[in-house]
């Protein structure tokens, strides 16, 4: 299980609210912050605090100690004007990470100027993702860690079923490493070499991109 930690989500729109239930299921806690009253109600109900405030007033962000937070995710949507705002109040607050959502490549380094800790771009970071799994069917989900490196869920080819991870040696084959094997939703770490893999097992993989392109396109 993951290590316990304090999240503030700011925007409750529907990458917000979807970011904020994810956290919350993997056992965080989450304060959401939304200037719609009928936003923060939606979210009240999985959430472990929501607070209708507007963040682009620093005395909201400071009556929320929202520097106390190990993370800030501002995921104010359309309106521009105040995702800058807000980023700038955040980064003057001293918050210890802030990852900011960007409404395309302009706004994108405009953030990095102000000093976000990680933008991402949901659009593209989405169109990427759907195809790099049209691309590669066996891969459900994956991580960029750089331009080189990625961490990637694969499904289990058929063909490679019913064998220890030491007789399908997928490092020396495929260059890419096993670091957890997910089954029936429990996660095994690290799983050992005499571990035999199924056919319906996910293997937690990181190594180049390319690399894990392969093992995935295993038929």
């Amino acid at each position: 299980m993951s290590s316990l930690g304090q999240y503030a989500v700011i925007g409750l729109g529907r990458f917000g609210i979807s970011l904020a239930r994810r956290l919350v299921e993997a056992g965080q806690e989450v304060l959401g912050i939304d200037v719609d009253e009928e936003r923060v109600e939606e979210a009240e109900s999985f959430v472990t605090h929501a607070v209708v405030a507007d963040a682009t007033e620093e005395k909201a962000l400071t009556s929320l100690s929202i520097s106390n937070f190990d993370c800030v995710i501002l995921a104010i949507g359309n309106d521009l004007q105040s995702n800058i705002l807000t980023a700038m109040l955040l980064k003057d607050l001293g918050v210890k990470k802030l990852i900011a959502k960007a409404l395309g490549k302009r706004h994108g380094k405009l953030l990095d100027k102000i000093g976000a800790d990680w933008i991402i771009f949901p659009e593209r970071d989405m169109g990427e993702r759907v195809a790099n799994q049209l691309l590669s069917p066996n891969m459900l989900n994956y991580i960029e860690l750089s331009k080189e490196y990625n961490i990637e869920e694969i499904m289990i080819p058929s063909n490679l079923a019913e064998k220890t991870l030491k007789e399908l040696d997928i490092r020396a084959q495929y260059n890419v490493t096993a670091i957890a094997l997910i089954r029936d939703e429990n996660i095994l770490i690290s799983p050992p070499a005499d571990e035999v893999i199924h056919q319906k097992d996910i293997l937690v993989l990181i190594g180049k991109t390319e690399d894990l392109a392969n093992f995935s396109n295993i038929q």
